[in-house]
């Protein structure tokens, strides 16, 4: 599973690019460092921007944790990347981010393992589907897209730390800036939106990752927690979650209007291996309205950068996995 915004109609909002020179321009999947001896988790890699993105990881050396709900479809996607020739590593777990239960036996399994992680990339999602409940009963776009990859990081923090250059790679979505949480109906029991649900999580997604940072700072480690979306890229997600004629609206835009899969990875790859990429940057298309392009460091809505949402929003993602995600230094006496 990927992330991605859908056609313009849905995110006609004003938005603001930040022509930032660390970012070289035009940077391509030609230039990622080596990524020899790095291993990296990338959820949702049987399809779309997750495939796209193992892929170029292990063209360039890394170790790739390829997730995938479906085992299946998991292994035939190993087997595409294989038949490649790449230079790196592969490795295929099952992961069902819709089951809580499911992503703490992944993540035991990765420590029971001693596996090094260098890097995750937070990249499944669910995009717009019916009304529907996860197997712990939160709303399914909320609970896979946000709780499953909070529970995830937290429960794998300690591994990133461990590594030369942790980092944390969040897919949100330019519809992030129609999103808001709807603390008072979570579920989506009293009113139900398809787009505006899908929006709520993208949201979460960046106050998450902004404020993982922001903790991650404020004790000294250096691991990084950075953003990436895709602008409009065609995958299979338009088409998996939406029904009727938002199916049909998705499927036109597929094909007349989105940019490839490789481009639209371009943002989550930039972030997740180039040297300049800072933690708190959010990486995004530099072209016009953000749907296409090279990535460039782009600006979330200014409510995004709020503390205080962020930090109700990290204790209800406490509260609603039973998970308390701790951030500390082992060489210091703070820990938040």
């Amino acid at each position: 599973m990927s992330v991605q915004t859908p056609v313009a109609a849905l995110s006609a909002i004003p938005r603001a690019v930040v022509n930032d020179p660390l970012v070289p321009s035009r940077w391509t999947a030609a230039d990622i460092p080596d990524q020899s001896r790095r291993t990296v988790i990338v959820t949702g890699a049987n399809s779309g921007l997750g495939f796209q993105t193992a892929l170029e990881l292990a063209r360039h050396g890394a170790h790739v944790v390829m997730t995938a709900r479906d085992q299946d479809k998991g292994r035939a996607a190993k087997a595409r990347i294989e038949a490649e020739r790449v230079s790196g590593s592969l490795e295929l777990r099952r992961l069902d981010l819709a089951d809580l239960d499911d992503v703490e036996r992944f993540a035991a399994d990765i420590i029971a393992d001693d596996l090094a992680v260098d890097v995750l990339i937070n990249n499944a999602g669910v995009m717009m589907p019916p009304r529907s409940l996860t197997r712990q009963g939160h709303e399914l776009q909320f609970g896979v897209n946000h709780l499953a990859h909070f529970v995830l990081t937290a429960r794998l923090v300690d591994r990133l730390v461990q590594s030369s250059d942790g980092r944390v790679v969040t897919v949100s979505s330019d519809l992030h800036k129609r999103g808001r949480i709807h603390f008072d109906d979570l579920t989506g029991a009293r009113h139900y939106g398809r787009v505006s649900f899908y929006a709520q999580s993208k949201f979460a997604n960046v106050l998450f990752a902004l404020e993982l940072d922001r903790r991650l700072k404020a004790v000294g480690l250096p691991v990084r927690s950075l953003l990436a979306h895709p602008g409009y890229s065609a995958t299979n997600l338009q088409l998996s979650g939406p029904t009727g004629i938002l199916k049909l609206f998705m499927r036109f835009g597929n094909r007349f209007l989105a940019q490839d899969v490789a481009m639209g990875a371009l943002n989550q790859l930039y972030a997740a291996t180039a040297p300049a990429a800072a933690g708190g940057q959010f990486i995004g298309p530099d072209g016009k309205g953000e749907k296409s392009g090279y990535p460039r460091i782009v600006q979330p809505i200014a409510a995004a950068g709020d503390p205080d949402i962020a930090k109700r929003l990290w204790q209800l993602s406490e509260d609603l996995t039973g998970v308390r995600f701790v951030i500390a230094n082992p060489g210091a006496a703070n820990a938040l």
